[in-house]
């Protein structure tokens, strides 16, 4: 039998409104439709007709009074969300943000196994350790490396919970009047540290086993969480060295871990601006720097560096060292911050942080044709530093629209991504294996 060509996985990270601070302002935006399920439900058939692996809808519960000014690009609850995605779609993956310090594992492994029910088997979970947010949900705030820990022991007691129906629990017998078979379904007795649940669960185990697991984290504790659990691996990576030294590190920490390093797929972050010609895009790309409202730009860069505070500086100030934190003492999402951290430190001010940000950070930026897009793909792929990719479209929708109708276009005539869906689940489509009642 023929081998088929290693090829790309592709993934699109939803920001409705476009993740560039004020993008939403451009014309042609679509900001006025950004609540409700019409355009949700367009750009996930946009990018199901691009036959992409999934839609990834992020998620923040820390929004503060100062970001209102700007369109929300979380307008929505996620797990709501793809619960209706799941009736308009067929064969995109769904993947949706839930916390492991917000959410208790009993109610996630409902959410989730429910939304894999639902889609025919192909819900996603992001898998996220937050740190703000705890004033909304009558909890305090947990150090950084314990929330890891806490996570580590939230995946035990949601996988187990999975696990607590057999696959053959379901019966169906109507001449006996058993539906399900109570002797296949057990409950877990689950006591740790963080978490006491009895089981089983009330749902019936997910039609892939376990939902596909996502993870972002790059800090020391994330890595060795997201080298045991990501199927996926989501991470910024803007130059091919750096990428190529990730990619290495991870696939031995998951051999480490005893785990296949093919079944840890990894997809740098990817934001690009595709035009017909170089000139076209990077026109684009200025426009959408003189969008910016540097106002509601200090409050996103202020959300990504607390604790420290930057609401007393001018924009053309840069940050007083003596302020700064290096990145292993904070408690928030240490990845984020020394994106931050790493130029401030250098004296970039205020406004150029702001415009650093808008960028969309430190992922793998490409401005040019689809054609340039490409070749920098490529080359990732082909030399040890991507498994794929996950698309952040600075700009909606024509953003997504370069994407799908001239950058997927070429991957194809390359033989770098598929024509069309070779499976009908989520872990079907990654090439991802099922895993057994137990693998817990």
């Amino acid at each position: 039998m023929a081998v088929r060509p290693r090829q790309m996985n592709l993934a699109l990270y939803n920001a409705s409104g476009g993740l560039s601070v004020g993008s939403w302002r451009r014309a042609g935006s679509t900001s006025e439709r950004l609540l409700g399920l019409p355009l949700l439900a367009e750009i996930a058939q946009q990018c199901e007709r691009a036959c992409m692996d999934a839609l990834f809808l992020a998620d923040n519960v820390s929004t503060g009074p100062s970001d209102f000014r700007q369109a929300l690009n979380y307008p929505q609850e996620p797990m709501t969300a793809l619960g209706a995605l799941s009736a308009l779609t067929d064969r995109i993956g769904l993947i949706a943000t839930g916390s492991t310090t917000f959410t208790q594992p009993y109610n996630l492994a409902r959410y989730m196994a429910s939304i894999d029910h639902l889609s025919g088997g192909r819900a996603g979970w992001n898998i996220v350790t937050s740190f703000l947010g705890a004033d909304n949900f009558s909890a305090a705030a947990i150090d950084h490396d314990e929330r890891y820990r806490m996570a580590d022991e939230y995946m035990a007691v949601v996988t187990q919970l999975w696990d607590s129906w057999q696959d053959d629990a379901i019966v169906d017998d109507k001449s006996t009047g058993m539906w399900a078979d109570p002797a296949r379904i057990h409950p877990i007795d689950f006591a740790g540290e963080y978490f006491t649940v009895r089981g089983p669960l009330n749902v019936p185990r997910p039609p892939q086993g376990w939902p596909v697991f996502a993870q972002a984290g790059s800090s020391a504790a994330g890595l060795a969480f997201a080298s045991k659990w990501a199927d996926l691996i989501f991470t910024p990576q803007p130059a091919l060295e750096g990428a190529q030294r990730f990619y290495s590190d991870v696939k031995k920490r998951a051999v480490d871990a005893g785990r296949d390093p093919d079944a840890v797929r990894i997809l740098p972050a990817l934001v690009v601006i595709i035009g017909d010609t170089e000139t076209e895009a990077k026109r684009i790309a200025e426009e959408l720097l003189d969008l910016i409202d540097f106002e509601a730009g200090r409050a996103d860069v202020q959300r990504f560096i607390t604790p420290v505070d930057i609401s007393d500086l001018d924009l053309d100030e840069p940050i007083p060292a003596e302020r700064l934190l290096p990145p292993e003492q904070v408690q928030a999402a240490q990845t984020r911050y020394r994106q931050i951290y790493d130029r401030a430190i250098t004296g970039a001010t205020v406004r150029e942080l702001i415009r650093f940000k808008a960028g969309v950070s430190d992922a793998l930026r490409l401005v040019g044709t689809a054609e340039q897009v490409a070749d920098v793909m490529e080359s990732f792929f082909t030399h040890g530093a991507a498994d794929g990719f996950m698309f952040q479209p600075s700009y909606m929708p024509g953003g997504l629209d370069g994407i799908t109708d001239r950058l997927i276009p070429v991957l194809r005539e390359r033989g770098l991504f598929r024509t069309e869906y070779t499976g009908t689940t989520l872990r079907e489509n990654l090439g991802l294996e099922r895993p057994g009642a137990g693998a817990s």
